[in-house]
């Protein structure tokens, strides 16, 4: 199993990515293969080595948090590697992860390659079994901003949410959604908590 590989990004494609390892030329899969920019400083990819009878392929991903759910998306039942990764390429883990816990279908089903019936399989299968990846990709962007709690949690919570890839538009736009309801005693990781639920529905 290939857990992982760094090196050069020398081409990339509209669904994959070729990464030179030591002289050795690696096609990666990926969700988004546009985020690997091609330059001298080496890339690490945390990989999944898919191996069937008439294929062998090597999918990567930016973050453990990308890797863990592909995994987890790959044990429901009508997924394969090819649709995870069009989940992936569909929206964030930490969204995703959050349609799954809130069982919103209307989400899911605009995901590509899932319908009806597969949305409510992941539902089923995982709705229980993702905590950690979402909770993982919190503590990580609350660590970037050097979150803390009191009366300036919004502008910590803000730069955590803006280390997660969200736009300072969609950021104003939860904020005048929660404004009214935030409290001086309210923490950095509750306002990110309630502004993703608040992005997501909107």
């Amino acid at each position: 199993m290939i857990d992982f590989i760094r090196g050069t990004v020398v081409h990339w494609e509209t669904e994959y990515i070729v990464v030179d390892v030591r002289d050795i030329g690696y096609r990666v899969f990926t969700p988004n293969p546009y985020f690997f920019q091609r330059s001298d400083e080496p890339v690490t990819m945390y990989t999944h080595h898919h191996v069937r009878e008439d294929a062998i392929h090597l999918f990567g991903f930016a973050t453990r948090e990308e890797q863990k759910l592909f995994r987890k998306l790959l044990d429901v039942s009508g997924i394969g590697p090819r649709v995870a990764l069009g989940v992936l390429a569909g929206g964030r883990p930490e969204t995703i992860v959050a349609a799954i816990q809130q069982e919103d279908l209307n989400f899911l089903t605009k995901l590509p390659g899932i319908g009806k019936k597969t949305a409510q399989r992941m539902v089923l299968d995982l709705k229980d079994k993702l905590g950690a990846t979402v909770e993982t990709s919190l503590r990580a962007a609350a660590e970037v901003s050097g979150a803390g709690e009191g009366p300036s949690a919004w502008s910590e919570a803000r730069e955590g949410l803006a280390a997660l890839g969200y736009t300072q538009a969609e950021l104003d736009r939860a904020w005048q959604g929660l404004k009214d309801s935030v409290t001086a005693e309210e923490s950095v990781d509750s306002l990110m908590k309630r502004a993703l639920q608040w992005l997501f529905k909107g």
